[in-house]
């Protein structure tokens, strides 16, 4: 296991945005990370990180392995640490259709890229069954929060994906950006 110094930061699945102060994973080795490893088998000691940011990854883990991955996230937390998540907001996906009808558009938000065998999408989140899992795997104070008012608000990643695209004016927000804090350690 890697242990790693106080106040450190992990982004997973940092794909073509590496995030300066961040230790930065990802699985492929075609983007520039500081190390590559599976995100459900991340190789840090428990609590080695006090914000673990996930852009648009988790729905690439197999639904059935969503809490268990993020308990396994939550435990490299220390206490009272933040885990930053952004997903597909299903509902937005959802009224966005509506609205248009063009499935096209939304098509790589409920499905992946899929250019790669590992660029599927297996699950889709709503804030309801995202909190779900967060609580489930152990986690606690879960809330929306603002892309805008983060560390990392200058890079431009999924947790700002708009449709119409790039319009973050006028646009409806796809993603669903939620946190939660990790929980004390059993006494």
């Amino acid at each position: 296991m890697i242990t790693v110094e106080t106040g450190r930061k992990l982004h997973i699945g940092a794909g073509r945005v590496h995030l300066p102060g961040f230790v930065n994973v990802d699985l492929f080795d075609t983007y520039h990370a500081d190390m590559y490893c599976d995100l459900t088998r991340l190789p840090f000691d428990p609590g080695s990180f006090d914000l673990i940011y996930a852009s648009h990854v988790l729905e690439h883990v197999h639904r059935r392995m969503v809490t268990a991955t993020l308990h396994h996230w939550g435990s490299m937390l220390r206490y009272d640490g933040v885990l930053r998540l952004a997903v597909p907001n299903f509902d937005a996906i959802c009224l966005r259709f509506l609205k248009t009808r063009n499935l096209n558009e939304v098509m790589g938000l409920l499905y992946g890229g899929q250019n790669h065998p590992r660029n599927n999408h297996f699950v889709t989140f709503t804030y309801e069954s995202l909190r779900d899992h967060l609580e489930k795997a152990g986690l606690q104070k879960v809330r929306e929060w603002d892309w805008r008012e983060t560390e990392h608000a200058e890079f431009d990643d999924y947790s700002q994906c708009y449709l119409p695209h790039m319009d973050k004016e006028n646009g409806m927000l796809m993603s669903l950006n939620v946190e939660a804090s990790s929980l004390p350690p059993p006494f």
